[in-house]
């Protein structure tokens, strides 16, 4: 199945206590069905001190369910993404206006 969600896309948080916050995938896990959103779904984990990090509480991105993300389009909206060929190419398209995601 094609990827609806990709490392890059503007996206919105649909549900959790993160809702309505934006930010950027910076990685998909398509196999859990997860993806990691930067500024979103904070936890703290506590890493011990070594010779090359600090250590201390840090504060990390932690996954969230693809279903409870939604991509921005350009009016700044969460829309759904829909698939169509243009050419012999098969492009992804925002529900709502239509416009194509990627070129």
């Amino acid at each position: 199945m094609a990827a609806k969600l990709k490392k890059g896309d503007k996206v919105v948080v649909l549900a959790g206590k993160d809702k309505g916050k934006q930010g950027t995938i910076s990685s998909v896990d398509p196999k859990a069905g997860k993806a990691i959103v930067d500024g979103a779904n904070t936890a703290i984990r506590h890493t011990r001190q070594s010779q090359t990090s600090q250590g201390g509480r840090i504060p990390q991105a932690m996954p969230i369910d693809l279903s409870n993300l939604a991509i921005v389009d350009k009016n700044g909206k969460p829309t759904r993404v829909g698939f169509r060929m243009e050419g012999d190419k098969k492009v992804r398209f925002a529900k709502t206006t239509g416009d194509v995601i990627d070129a």
